[in-house]
């Protein structure tokens, strides 16, 4: 909702796209899996299916009396043979009639409920899959920053696309093979058993090298098909993070470094599908084998006992057509347990995904912010005995306690690393304290309902993130239920509505992806219209005018004074030309406040802000 949960979005996934040395020293299958309780997966296929049991149900039925319509075949051709030819032959045409009709009626009612069946799954598949993409992304959504930074939006996409995919093929296809093999098999086996002791045992025990061998088909592609998963991820996320970071691929010539890196990870995934190849054809090519000369020795052991007189001709044939029937599946069975071992893999990174908690968590029992004081649309803000350590690095802020009144503007300065953006994501509570609090007119933050706080505290960074869609759509962020009327008073009190009123369609113009289409000043004046319209009580700028020119600085700093006008405001600097609008500065360094006081008495003293600004008045002479 707010302009900072984009822009740090957008700045996490740029720094990662230009960070392909980084990439290219880091093992991206190693950094795949996320960790997932015990009997995750299995938690998560059931959460999707229970609501759909009945259907589920359903399916089942008619796929039970698709097989049995599908089983009868074979017998009626058993009865034909032994019972209803001889009658024939003897003038009685009522059996024969009865088979044919009863075999014609088995072939329709098999076709009828196989249709219904396939509609059935098919609906609640489907189902499955949009339930499982939007847990997806609305559970993206509210991990919180730190997981964003870790985890690369190319893994998520992955997530959202391949593994949902192998779902996909296995709810649509998989299920309805499974299903049919096994029916398939118990009805043929009772059927054998009744027919004749001795072929439907022999035909049981046949089976138990066919167990052996998809025992070990199992286990092996088990193995091969988390590997596969996990190489799709990489191609995609090596894919994303290139073409997201064109610029700097291109400005630094990183082409070549990356084709090479990017025919590693290809050529890793192909390695990975091929061995999921291999496996599939020694399973197809075994199960055959077995299949094969099991059903040659049944049927010539059946054929000695037709000879002997000791078994009926129609029994043996309608057995030999249940154990045609009977093997032809196996194959089929090897398919499902592709699909099944794809699925898995992709389900348990999924699982793991969805286990993931934020590390800004929602309050329990959320309270309320008191009522803004008369004439004062600011917030008091208080950092209150505040450390702070980043999981993949020492110790940001060692102790931090500050007051900041409401309706001051205060600008933080300092070099790189000396904790002001940490400053800024905690206020903002991208993150929570190691300990201590940050309090907004006394509530700690994170006793605060996250659209409270997010209404309350906006943040404005350095590359204003604007989304596809029209330049109203973009103010209107903060203010959906915003007026066009609201949406240009916001425009025109910031100075952006001449040049929003002059582009094509003006403020119904679509900026295309990520603002593309207007200028950086001009995207920083949208983010600016933006946070004045959400009328928040505090407002943080996070480096807003460091990648300005000087006209778009300039546009940017008079909109500024509008929108920092009352309110309470954190302004990050590295350009001495902001810190003139604020109220107080601080000098921050080693995540510690060295200097505290107006601009004025600063640039009057001999510290190092008054080094900063007598060197940035020599820079402009």
């Amino acid at each position: 909702m707010t302009t900072g949960t984009a822009g740090t979005s957008g700045t996490t996934g740029s720094t990662g796209t230009t960070g392909t040395t980084g990439a290219d020293a880091v093992d991206p299958f190693a950094q795949d899996a996320l960790p997932a309780p015990k009997g995750a997966a299995r938690s998560l296929l059931r959460s999707l299916l229970v609501p759909r049991r009945a259907r589920v149900w359903l399916g089942a039925v008619l796929l039970l009396l698709q097989q049995a319509a599908v089983q009868a075949g074979p017998l009626l051709v058993a009865y034909a043979i032994d019972r209803a030819v001889p009658a024939y032959r003897d003038g009685d045409h009522g059996p024969l009639i009865a088979v044919g009709a009863a075999y014609l009626g088995s072939a329709a009612a098999s076709g009828l409920l196989q249709y219904a069946f396939i509609r059935t799954s098919a609906r609640v598949g489907q189902d499955v899959l949009l339930d499982l993409r939007g847990r997806i992304f609305r559970h993206a959504q509210a991990l919180s920053v730190d997981f964003h930074e870790r985890y690369t939006s190319g893994r998520l996409i992955s997530r959202a696309t391949t593994d949902v995919e192998s779902l996909r093929e296995l709810v649509n296809e998989g299920l309805e093979e499974l299903l049919g093999v096994v029916l398939s098999v118990v009805y043929i086996s009772l059927t054998l058993l009744y027919l004749d002791w001795g072929l439907g045992g022999a035909a049981v025990l046949s089976f138990w090298p066919l167990y052996l061998l998809i025992r070990l088909f199992d286990r092996r592609s088990k193995r091969v098909y988390r590997k596969r998963s996990t190489a799709i991820a990489a191609v995609i996320v090596k894919f994303t993070e290139t073409m997201n970071g064109i610029r700097p691929v291109q400005a630094f010539r990183r082409e070549r470094s990356n084709d090479a890196h990017f025919d590693e990870l290809n050529g890793r995934h192909e390695r990975v599908n091929g061995d999921s190849i291999l496996e599939m054809a020694r399973y197809v090519v075994g199960s055959r084998l077995v299949a094969n000369v099991a059903l040659a020795a049944i049927v010539l052991w059946g054929a000695y006992r037709v000879a002997a007189g000791d078994l009926a001709l129609g029994v043996l044939a309608a057995a030999a057509l249940y154990l045609r029937r009977l093997y032809d599946p196996i194959d089929r069975l090897g398919m499902f347990l592709n699909s099944y071992q794809s699925a898995a893999a992709s389900l348990e990174k999924i699982a793991g995904l969805l286990a993931q908690r934020p590390s800004v968590p929602e309050p329990e029992r959320p309270r309320p912010l008191p009522e803004r004081r008369a004439g004062l649309p600011g917030r008091e803000v208080v950092f209150e005995g505040v450390r702070f350590a980043y999981r993949t690095g020492g110790e940001v802020l060692p102790r931090f306690d500050l007051t900041l009144p409401a309706g001051q503007t205060v600008a933080v300065v300092g070099s790189t690393g000396a904790g002001k953006s940490t400053l800024a994501k905690l206020l903002a509570r991208f993150y929570d304290p190691t300990s201590g609090r940050v309090l907004l007119d006394g509530v700690d933050l994170r006793e605060l309902a996250m659209p409270e706080l997010r209404r309350g505290v906006v943040m404005v960074t350095q590359e204003a993130f604007l989304f596809s869609g029209t330049v109203a759509d973009n103010i209107a962020i903060g203010r959906p239920d915003a007026t066009r009327a609201d949406i240009e008073r916001a425009a025109k009190a910031i100075g952006a509505h001449d040049f929003i009123a002059a582009l094509p369609d003006g403020y119904d113009t679509d900026v295309r992806k990520r603002g593309g289409r207007i200028s950086a000043g001009q995207r920083q004046l949208v983010a600016f219209a933006r946070a004045l319209l959400a009328d928040p009580a505090v407002l943080i700028l996070d480096e807003a005018t460091s990648s300005l020119d000087i006209p778009g600085e300039q546009a940017v700093q008079r909109a500024m004074h509008t929108v920092l006008s009352g309110r309470t405001a954190v302004v990050i600097a590295h350009r001495l030309s902001t810190v003139e609008i604020a109220d107080r500065v601080l000098v921050m360094a080693d995540g510690r406040v060295v200097e505290d006081g107006s601009p004025a008495e600063l640039i009057a003293g001999e510290g190092r802000f008054a080094g900063l600004h007598k060197a940035w008045r020599d820079s402009l002479v």
